[in-house]
């Protein structure tokens, strides 16, 4: 069985081969970039547990929605690195590619985040 072996570049100049089989398209990523991103999520999930515990000690409503606001716009906001990512390293191949499929998977995303 031949693979279909590609290769990407990255704006870094980091050069990812991977198989082109089963999946439409990879999912490989700038590993200084998932790790900011990851970074940045932990940092979510830590400020989660702080409003629960603010919930838990019956804390002020008002500074719980405050802090749920800025959750959910520091969500929006990794979400919008997500996209950025996605457009620059897996929906730029998947054009090179002729990935139609992976193309309307990410519009499909993209009408649920917004």
């Amino acid at each position: 069985m031949e693979q279909n072996l590609k290769e990407h570049t990255h704006a870094d100049g980091t050069v990812h081969t991977h198989s082109g089989g089963g999946h439409p398209h990879s999912h490989v990523h700038d590993p200084a970039e998932k790790k900011r991103q990851i970074n940045r999520l932990a940092r979510v999930i830590g400020h989660m547990q702080h409003v629960r515990k603010m919930i838990e000690n019956d804390e002020d409503c008002s500074q719980v929605l405050i802090q749920i606001s800025a959750i959910q716009s520091a969500l929006n906001g990794l979400g919008k690195e997500i996209i950025n990512e996605h457009i620059t390293h897996c929906i730029t191949h998947a054009i090179e590619e002729g990935d139609t499929a992976a193309l309307e998977e990410f519009q499909r995303a993209i009408q649920k985040f917004i």
